[in-house]
């Protein structure tokens, strides 16, 4: 699995977000981008980190950012997801799990006693020129915008 670092190259992505729309990282040159990976949607601890952003999104607009969350599911469950909550920036469908494999957020996870292989929850903000800037492993949903503003 990879291991990234703070001040390593983010890993360039192109992949379909809820819109069917083309993204990649590429595209969002020149600006500062909260990459967060979370493991399912409309799930209560993905609703609310969505719903966090949504609510501080303006505000990180403000600031200079970028917002794109990443998940496993395809576009049509990532359409019902935004739908539902009314979210204003794009969830990208790593369906064949590159990307997610490429951030070393893929990975074995437990609950109630059973292993499982799935999407840890990762948030990482990404410079202007591409590179990692700060990487949040222990993410807080209900205050995950914040998070990214104490850090910086």
């Amino acid at each position: 699995m990879t291991t990234l670092k703070e001040g390593d190259k983010a890993p360039d992505f192109t992949a379909k977000d809820q819109n069917g729309k083309t993204v990649s990282l590429a595209d969002f040159k020149g600006k500062t981008v909260i990459l967060y990976f979370y493991p399912k949607d409309d799930t209560p601890g993905c609703t609310a980190e969505a719903c966090d952003f949504r609510d501080n999104y303006q505000s990180l607009l403000g600031k200079g950012f970028e917002v794109i969350g990443v998940s496993t599911d395809d576009e049509k469950s990532h359409k019902k997801f935004e739908t539902k909550y009314n979210l204003p920036f794009p969830l990208i469908a790593d369906e064949d799990k590159k990307i997610v494999e490429a951030y070393g957020v893929w990975g074995e996870k437990s609950m109630y006693g059973k292993t499982y292989m799935g999407t840890t929850r990762k948030t990482f903000i990404i410079d202007a020129v591409g590179n990692i800037q700060k990487i949040i492993d222990k993410v807080d949903t209900k205050a995950a915008s914040q998070q990214v503003l104490d850090l910086i």
